[in-house]
């Protein structure tokens, strides 16, 4: 019995001498072989290898993997510790009862450090905040000790004893020595022997009694790459009544024996280690720390070495000339790289450097159709990626593959790939512990419009309160509506001291939504302090009753969620929060069970101290402790693409490895040493280094790819397009793979032909070049990329034209009032009017403003305009000053306090005026005139004429008095007069004054009386807007007017050019060019249209030679001869 050591340098053939010794099966035939792994992706490959050999029959590949348990290494340590069922001094149970401590000897002068981190002496706000650090502080240095006990149990014997030391002979710096008595008093509290005394009581046990453990007289451990002292000794005990298989894979033999002599002396400080120098290889020697350090643990121990795996042979490609050279441990030098001539068309090693991540998943799919295509026995599942932050490639990865339902035919090939994702944390596989976390965030948070809003959106809410992608636009009206900003209520604000802000809460936006549904806004009523939201249909109170049950769920959880408490009413609070607020179909039930779970594990590790206080962020910390990633077995190895992270699978082989993400600064893990980690402070070989384990993955990674690797890395910033280094050790590849072999033809380095520079577009010419990219064929497969590519380079010829003739006339037919109205005076103008229902029914794009969070300090110039336009119509309508004051003030529209109620004073200044012009114009009662025009032909002008008084139409607006507000009172005029000639129709347009700087304080436009030709006139107009219904017309509203304005006080044709740019060019604010849908007829940034063009027939007019001045006049002429007292 004894502790037997395999090596090889590829984990296929250690799998295939384990194979071989499974093979002869143990004396009691019921007995199974016990198998520790690493790692959950390793498990289930080595099932999958294991079945291809054992229990098959002759020259087949159909057996079973049958009568072997493979486990985890902390389930093999755990059973020989006893600790299976349970481990108080595993990190996650030792952190309660660390805060136990922690709570209780902050006042001893030897915790002083601790205490002031911890706030001690603080008060207020700075104290909660220190002492919500707690759990965080706790686990962080629960991780410590466990630490500790693994790597360097002399630290904590000696502290036992009541030193101080580290574990080498020396003392701790004066500034760790709260460390010594903190693990006495915890040793204290924790029942059961400390880790340091349990490892040797195990030890001793395993010698003298190793009847007394239920393990196999055989038992293997296979894929180890970083063995702790701890664990190599319990080995060696085991090993001395069991035979104990070590399956190492170590990427050279020769390596192994030129170091036998150097590490035979066991761990030493990591300063004082030059093992790197009995190294041949340069990529050896900068990438393979952890495994030397492994042969230096080794060394501790008795082991029969029973001699490395034949190497897999040398193909003769770049890859496998590296991997021999590794294997080899030999030191590449100019004679051997000359006798390797690289072939033009060797890709064995494939270096991307692209713009950005998202640049980097779209190469990848492209490298991957590539392979996929040129070999066809390559499949999916012979293809694993790898990146060092799976949670930031996820999304991509998501976007870029296994879309083709979606996409259909037409999408890139790669959606028709299906991938799996491993390793992800669980907020991102369960929606519920999402919810869950947001929950926390909102607890301890302002409980902002958006934030509220994109809780409403998570599926499990949408699925527990019925709604659908409509009622969640509604629900964002409403808020925005309602005014609603943060805060629950004005209580949620005292901590911020605006407890007496009652405005833009959740509580008064609620209340005037509720309020809606029983009142109408135009009542001029209110309950107390609530308005009534206009336009609640009856149609919508269910919904609405549904938004407020979920904000009302919301707040009381929330609630709950704060201040400090023990944690059961965390827990209990937390698994009711979920309940409440989120459901999901039976078919998704695993996701609620998975949330139980969660929190029954949190008690599980509490071990009984349900009554210890917590706060928020110490739930948080506990939290985001439970949902980070981990590795799951069931996402590896189904016959898809997978992608994970780079620890689970970095030494199985694959025929295709691709490593993404390596960039600089990210890979290796950069990290500050923490200052607290005793072992920090002065390594020994074997004790962990997140750098250099991240180097021994990529030493792996590269190890272990049989055919191609494929790495790819930011080499070039996406916005700037500066030159980025890759990360350090695919810089080293790159060094070693320049003296492997001669670069082919007339290429100067082997770097420079396997490294590719990417363009920062998919749609670069270059993609679809071949040759230019690394292929002998084009590089990308992008169907919708390549017609992009073809467009950029054709000869570059302007936009072409919206039409390229005018569309057939529209059938004759009966004009509405409102759509001619609309036709001329929308937003727009006439392109707009061609655009809508009433031609082209084209939607014009229209950015969604995001939820306001924040309380309104001032308006802008529309909000300023919506509240002014209310006020003005509240004091038409009769209402009261001062209940037009208050009727606003509760709408929740303004700034807050004196900020808004000066506002509101400002503004109903500037409408005074304008309604009391109005009420001077508005003596008789007011009516809406319905008209019925003969236009000839047979076609009638029909519809209704509001703001009716008499024989005045007296239309009043806050806005500005401008072209859109004449031109529709002018539409109405002349309805108006055509219909009923015998009386002396007149339009009398109210508003602000056009100019700011105008004197007067209201903004005037008299229009009328007419006489007898306001049926042609108005036929005119019919006229046009026909045409305008083939065709965009060049007639911008506010340009045209500006032009006709100066051309009737006989400007210059270039003056009046010159004034109509002003209002068609962008300037301090964007002009008429700008507007969506003159840039959908005209393009971006086109200059004034129509002035290329001679008038159109019947278009003429008098002194015009382009076809804008033409039109222009022929709009604008007849009123501005008929408008009196302005021109």
């Amino acid at each position: 019995m004894t502790l037997l050591l395999h090596r090889a340098a590829r984990t296929d053939r250690l799998a295939d001498g384990l194979a071989g010794l499974l093979a002869v099966p143990p004396a009691d035939p019921f007995a199974e072989d016990l198998v520790v792994v690493p790692a959950r992706g390793v498990e289930r490959w080595l099932t999958q290898r294991l079945s291809h050999r054992l229990g098959a029959a002759p020259g087949r590949e159909d057996g079973l993997c049958a009568g072997v348990a493979l486990r985890s290494p902390w389930s093999l340590v755990a059973e020989l510790l006893g600790t299976r069922d349970e481990d108080p001094w595993a990190p996650g149970t030792l952190a309660w009862p660390l805060v136990q401590v922690l709570d209780e000897v902050l006042d001893e002068p030897w915790a002083e450090p601790l205490a002031r981190h911890l706030g001690a002496g603080r008060s207020g706000e700075e104290l909660d905040l220190r002492r919500g650090r707690r759990f965080a502080v706790a686990r962080r240095l629960a991780g410590l000790f466990s630490a500790y006990a693994v790597q360097r149990p002399g630290v904590l014997a000696d502290w036992q004893g009541g030193g101080h030391g580290d574990g080498r002979g020396g003392s701790l710096p004066t500034d760790l020595r709260w460390q010594p008595p903190l693990w006495r008093r915890l040793a204290e509290r924790v029942d059961g022997p400390p880790p340091h005394v349990r490892h040797e009581q195990t030890v001793t046990r395993l010698r003298q009694d190793p009847g007394s453990f239920e393990l196999p007289a055989r038992l293997s451990l296979f894929g180890h790459t970083r063995i702790a002292g701890t664990e190599a000794a319990l080995l060696a005990a085991l090993g001395e009544h069991r035979d104990v298989h070590l399956w190492l894979p170590h990427p050279s033999d020769a390596l192994w024996r030129s170091l036998e002599p150097v590490v035979e002396t066991g761990p030493v400080p990591r300063r004082e280690d030059a093992s790197h120098r009995a190294v041949a290889h340069p990529l050896l020697a900068a990438l393979g720390r952890d495994v030397r350090e492994l042969q230096r643990t080794l060394a501790t121990v008795p082991v029969v070495d029973e001699g490395a795996a034949p190497d897999p042979p040398e193909q003769q490609t770049l890859l496998g000339w590296l991997q021999a050279d590794l294997r080899a441990d030999r030191a590449p030098d100019a004679e051997l790289a000359a006798a390797r001539t690289m072939a033009a068309d060797d890709r064995s090693v494939q270096v991307h450097a692209c713009h950005g991540p998202a640049r980097q998943v779209e190469v990848l799919r492209e490298v991957l159709l590539g392979l996929l295509a040129d070999d066809p026995t390559l499949q999916p599942r012979d293809v694993l990626v790898m990146c060092p932050d799976i949670e930031a490639y996820a999304p991509l990865v998501e976007a870029g593959f296994g879309l083709g339902e979606v996409v259909g035919e037409d999408g890139h090939p790669a959606h028709r790939l299906r991938v799996r994702l491993a390793d992800r944390a669980l907020s991102s596989t369960n929606p519920l512990l999402a919810v869950a976390r947001r929950l926390l965030d909102l607890a301890g948070g302002r409980a902002t419009a958006g934030e509220v809003v994109d809780l409403a959106h998570e599926p499990a809410v949408r699925h527990r309160f019925g709604l659908r992608d409509d009622d969640l636009v509604q629900l964002t009206s409403w808020v925005r509506a309602t005014g609603v900003r943060w805060a629950f209520d004005a209580e949620h604000r005292a901590d911020y001291g605006l407890e007496s802000v009652v405005s833009h809460t959740w509580e008064f936006g609620l209340d005037r939504l509720l309020a809606g549904v029983a009142m109408s806004d135009d009542t001029g009523a209110w309950l107390g302090r609530t308005l009534p939201l206009d336009d609640v249909g009856s149609g919508q109170v269910d919904l609405a009753g549904r938004v407020v049950e979920l904000v009302r769920r919301l707040r009381e959880v929330t609630d709950l969620l704060t201040g400090a408490h023990p944690l059961e009413h965390w827990l209990s609070t937390l698994g009711e929060a979920v309940a409440a607020l989120t459901s999901v179909p039976p078919s998704e039930s695993w996701q609620s069970g998975q949330v139980q779970r969660e929190l029954a594990r949190v008690r599980e590790d509490a071990a009984g101290r349900g009554d210890l206080e917590l706060r928020l962020p110490d739930v948080r910390a506990m939290l985001d402790d439970r949902l980070a990633g981990r590795p799951t077995r069931a996402n590896f190895r189904t016959g898809t693409l997978t992608v994970c992270t780079m620890v689970p699978m970095r030494s199985v082989p694959h025929r295709v490895i691709c490593l993404v993400g390596l960039d600089d600064g990210v890979f290796p893990r950069v990290g500050a040493v923490d200052g607290d980690d005793v072992l920090a402070r002065d390594p020994l070989t074997g004790e962990r280094d997140p750098r250099s384990e991240d180097r021994q993955l990529f030493l792996d990674a590269v190890l272990a790819a049989t055919d191609t690797l494929v790495i790819t890395c930011t080499g070039s910033n996406e916005y700037s397009g500066q030159e980025r280094p890759p990360a350090v050790p695919v810089g080293e590849l790159l060094d070693a793979l320049d003296v492997t072999a001669t670069p082919p033809g007339a290429a100067a380095s082997v770097r420079g032909v396997v490294r590719v520079e990417h363009p920062l577009q998919p749609f670069d010419e270059r993609n679809f070049e071949a040759g230019r990219l690394g292929t002998d064929a084009p590089f990308s497969h992008d169907r919708t990329a390549l017609a992009a590519a073809r467009a950029a380079r054709g000869e570059r010829v302007p936009a072409p034209p919206l039409l390229s003739a005018p569309l057939p006339p529209p059938g004759p037919g009966d004009v509405q009032l409102e759509d001619l109205v609309a036709f001329f005076c929308r937003r727009g103008g006439p392109v707009a009017g061609f655009l809508s229902a009433q031609r082209l029914d084209v939607a014009l794009p229209r950015a969604d403003e995001p939820l306001e969070d924040g309380l309104p300090v001032e308006l802008d110039q529309l909000q300023r305009w919506q509240v002014g336009d209310r006020l003005l119509a509240d004091l038409l309508s009769g209402a009261d000053p001062d209940q037009v004051r208050q009727q606003e003030w509760r709408r929740g529209a303004l700034p807050p306090g004196q900020l808004g109620w000066r506002l509101l004073t400002d503004l109903l200044g500037e409408v005074a005026p304008i309604a009391a012009a109005a009420r001077d114009l508005r003596t008789r009662p007011a009516s809406q005139v319905d008209v019925d025009v003969d236009l000839g032909g047979g076609r009638r002008l029909r519809g209704t004429v509001p703001d009716v008084f008499g024989d005045r139409l007296v239309p009043v607006s806050f806005s500005r008095l401008g072209a859109a507000h004449r031109l529709t009172s002018w539409l109405r005029l002349l309805a108006l007069a055509a219909s009923d000639e015998e009386r002396s129709w007149t339009a009398h347009t109210l508003g602000r004054p056009t100019s700011s700087r105008s004197r007067d304080v209201v903004g005037t436009s008299l229009l009328g009386p007419l006489d007898h030709t306001a049926r042609d006139l108005l036929g005119d107009l019919v006229a046009m807007r026909d045409r305008g219904l083939c065709e965009p017309l060049p007639l911008p509203l506010k340009a045209s007017f500006a032009y006709a304005k100066l051309r009737r006080t006989q400007g210059t044709v270039d003056e009046a050019l010159r004034k109509a740019g002003w209002d068609w060019d962008d300037g301090k604010y964007p002009g008429e060019c700008s507007d969506p849908a003159h840039v959908a007829a005209w393009g971006a940034g086109a200059g004034l249209p129509g002035l290329d063009q001679p008038p159109g027939p019947d278009e003429d007019h008098p002194g015009e030679t382009t076809r804008f001045g033409a039109l222009s006049l022929r709009l604008w002429g007849p009123l501005l001869t008929r408008e009196q007292g302005s021109w």
